[in-house]
């Protein structure tokens, strides 16, 4: 609700196959055929987007190009032109804020409008849905989907539901109905283990979910995943829009069953901390200057030790190599190990800048385009979907 006591309205829009879409714009011989985004044939890589006619083929977003081409070998595959998206992706971002002054771009293709009060000015719900789709075609000859909601989780749960260049409208107090028939699998951050139990309990639909009490939950997820699977069973999540509160630092951390002295088990878990955190700061939009690693011996002695980049930073493979140098720099290579963790902080001049991984096409650039795959890939098929080697140096 805001301050006046008008229940909040949040508009979610989706790109359809946008870099694929972005393509059937440019070259008309890609219209109506599969087209796929990502590495070409014959070379290692995966699938980044494709287009709806070659998702008939069953191929998807980080799927092995090889598995791709033998589903499609007639598609046209095409490697990704991040100049191009980024511009398109301008053009929209553009285009919304003619209909609303509070959007939030939260990635190259989807972003979220606070739309409270605009019945006014344009109309009910459909109205306002109708004119954000206009507005973004006659901006870039692009069809987009778009879901409304009380709050962030349904709009965007909305705009999923009649893709491609569809519109959904859940007004406020329909959010359960909304909910019942949908799968479990649709909701955000289920992943494929979250699945697993969820199927292996029976768990077909969200109104089958939200039967289970908040306790029964934590025993079978967790606290944290059991949490949000009843907020969003039950439809609530944040309905604000806009700048979020910036954290001061991000950090990742394991604690070791036993004592590790195993060098080989410290640097591959060290490696991991640093493919989650780099991921986190790329979903957030942050780079960080100063790298510190956490170090717990046993008794809870713990040590920190940290580095300032020369630049600000968000790619796994700068963590890993400045955070593995402290490492070996420490002192403790050797002794036993309770806990080992990777922070950064102190953000940089480009931090929030949504599509610096598009800049240039440096050695660096080309980094940024395959880790927005992989970062991709986790968000949609889970944490660790795929992952990229890091320097292994000893």
């Amino acid at each position: 609700m805001t301050e006046t006591g008008r229940t909040k309205l949040i508009l979610h829009v989706d790109m359809d196959a946008f870099f694929a879409s972005v393509e059937q714009r440019d070259r008309p011989e890609c219209r109506g055929v599969p087209v796929v985004i990502g590495a070409l044939p014959g070379k290692r890589g995966v699938v980044a987007t494709c287009s709806y006619e070659a998702r008939a083929f069953g191929i998807r977003s980080a799927m092995p190009i090889a598995e791709s081409y033998r589903r499609c070998p007639d598609a046209t595959y095409l490697k990704p032109d991040m100049q191009r998206y980024a511009e398109a992706s301008r053009l929209v971002m553009d285009a919304l804020s003619t209909i609303s002054p509070v959007v939030e771009q939260v990635s190259v293709d989807e972003a979220y409008l606070d739309v409270t009060g605009l019945d006014r000015l344009i109309g009910p719900p459909e109205a306002i849905a109708r004119q954000v789709k206009l507005a973004v075609w006659n901006a870039t000859e692009l069809n987009c989907s778009v879901g409304v909601g009380s709050n962030r989780l349904i709009a965007k749960l909305a705009s999923e539901q009649n893709k491609p260049n569809g519109m959904m409208i859940v007004l406020p107090g329909e959010e359960t109905l909304f909910l019942d028939p949908m799968p479990v699998a649709n909701l955000r951050g289920v992943g494929p283990k979250t699945l697993k139990t969820v199927q292996r309990l029976g768990i077909q639909t969200v109104k089958a979910l939200r039967a289970y009490t908040l306790e029964t939950l934590q025993s079978f997820f967790g606290e944290k995943m059991a949490g949000s699977l009843y907020r969003q069973s039950r439809g609530l999540a944040s309905d604000q829009v806009g700048n979020r509160s910036e954290r001061a630092s991000l950090s990742k951390e394991t604690t070791f069953n036993e004592d590790v002295t195993d060098l080989r088990l410290l640097r591959s878990t060290l490696r991991r901390l640093c493919s989650e955190v780099g991921h986190s700061l790329r979903r957030e939009g942050l780079k960080g200057q100063v790298v510190s690693i956490k170090i717990r011996l046993p008794g809870f002695e713990t040590h920190t030790r940290q580095r300032r980049l020369a630049l600000a930073d968000d790619l796994d493979s700068t963590l890993f190599s400045v955070a593995w140098a402290l490492f070996q720099s420490s002192g403790f290579m050797g002794k036993p190990i309770r806990l080992i963790g990777i922070g950064i902080s102190d953000w940089g001049e480009n931090s929030g800048a949504n599509l610096d991984l598009f800049s240039g096409e440096s050695e660096t650039g080309q980094d940024r385009r395959l880790y927005h795959m992989l970062d991709e890939a986790s968000d949609k098929f889970g944490k660790g979907a795929l992952s990229l080697g890091l320097p292994d140096k000893k």
